[in-house]
């Protein structure tokens, strides 16, 4: 318990029905739908009479569900909890983040919060620590060309793993620009881990001479900028629509500038209702930053005109022990690597466990 004189706070038992149920009836007329399982730890905040006077969680390095009754949102209050929850995450990481409504980002500025980007009117993402978005351009600086180019594109992957649609779409940049930045999604909430993502993709493009691998970071397609993605959710509700906006601003505003980037590169979707609102999301944000947005029709599979190649087709495959179909998605090096590393096996087992789409 920790106290100051007009609150204290109290970490709650998610595993506790009365604690969970205290924390649901609090928030419920706020308008939010608590759900423990998607907390690490949640804390309750009570006045000097014993009434809930707000909550909050966090999930890594996010910071959920927080939440002040109105009657307290202009006393020490939020101050007081969004201070706790920050210092529980910095025990861990080096940095916060936590998603608001716009109309609270003074609020959580007065705390020490950096702004990033906005998808108004709905979502805003601030961060707070010692790592932020400012050492992740100064990595984007480290891996920038010098060469003077004007001609250049951006591919965002995941890469879950390493096809030959993938390797058609770069190669189709490759060969339209004078240089392309990959974009490799670090999070690790893949199948495929980032360390063989990355790895896979680096021998696919090994012939080609214009192309440099960038890492995510938390800044694209991330548990932080864009959690909806991870999930396998076939109805796109509103909320993912303004993650992708959020994802696509902060591509816009920070990354793209600091590489130089004028066309982003997609395949068509055919199978991903999230991954295809993403698109859509970004054909009609990317024109307002002069960003050229450029669409490829992904790449059919060798003998069968009705279908396409996707990393969903590979993973299924791999589920089912049906290897045989690998040979029509995936290059030679990506069989190559899964082979020499065992990852048959390994991901078999992790896609068994799993319901992520991604």
């Amino acid at each position: 318990m920790i106290e100051n004189s007009d609150f204290r706070i109290e970490e709650a038992d998610l595993s506790c029905k009365f604690d969970v149920k205290l924390i649901k009836d609090f928030m419920s007329p706020l308008g939010f739908d608590f759900d423990e399982k998607t907390v690490e730890y949640s804390a309750m905040l009570y006045n000097l009479n014993d009434d809930i006077v707000g909550v909050g969680s966090y999930h890594g390095k996010i910071l959920k569900y927080l939440a002040v009754a109105p009657h307290f949102r202009e006393s020490g209050a939020f101050a007081f909890m969004v201070t706790h929850l920050t210092e529980k995450v910095m025990v861990n990481h080096q940095q916060a983040f936590v998603f608001t409504r716009p109309e609270n980002i003074v609020r959580f500025e007065s705390l020490g919060y950096n702004h990033i980007a906005s998808a108004d009117p709905m979502i805003s993402v601030l961060e707070f620590g010692y790592k932020n978005i400012n050492n992740y351009k100064n990595y984007l600086h480290k891996v920038k060309s010098h060469k003077q180019e004007t001609e250049i594109a951006a591919i965002v992957m995941n890469c879950n793993p390493f096809t030959l649609g993938h390797q058609y779409l770069i190669e189709r940049a490759s060969s339209e620009n004078q240089l392309v930045y990959v974009f490799v999604v670090e999070s690790e909430r893949s199948a495929f881990s980032f360390k063989d993502r990355i790895e896979m993709i680096r021998q696919g493009i090994a012939h080609l001479k214009n192309v440099v691998l960038v890492k995510g970071d938390e800044y694209v397609v991330s548990c932080a900028t864009f959690p909806n993605y991870f999930l396998k959710n076939e109805m796109v509700d509103t909320i993912t629509k303004k993650q992708a906006e959020l994802d696509i601003n902060i591509f816009a505003q920070h990354l793209a500038p600091a590489l130089g980037i004028k066309k982003r590169y997609v395949g068509t979707e055919n199978y991903c209702a999230t991954t295809k609102v993403y698109n859509e999301v970004m054909k009609e944000i990317l024109p307002d930053y002069n960003i050229e947005f450029i669409e490829v029709q992904r790449r059919e599979i060798e003998d069968n005109e009705k279908e396409y190649i996707s990393a969903s087709k590979v993973r299924k495959a791999i589920k089912n022990r049906n290897t045989e179909v690998l040979y029509d998605l995936l290059p030679k090096s990506t069989l190559g690597y899964i082979n020499n590393h065992g990852l048959i096996d390994k991901v078999e087992q992790v896609l068994q466990k799993s319901d992520a789409r991604h």
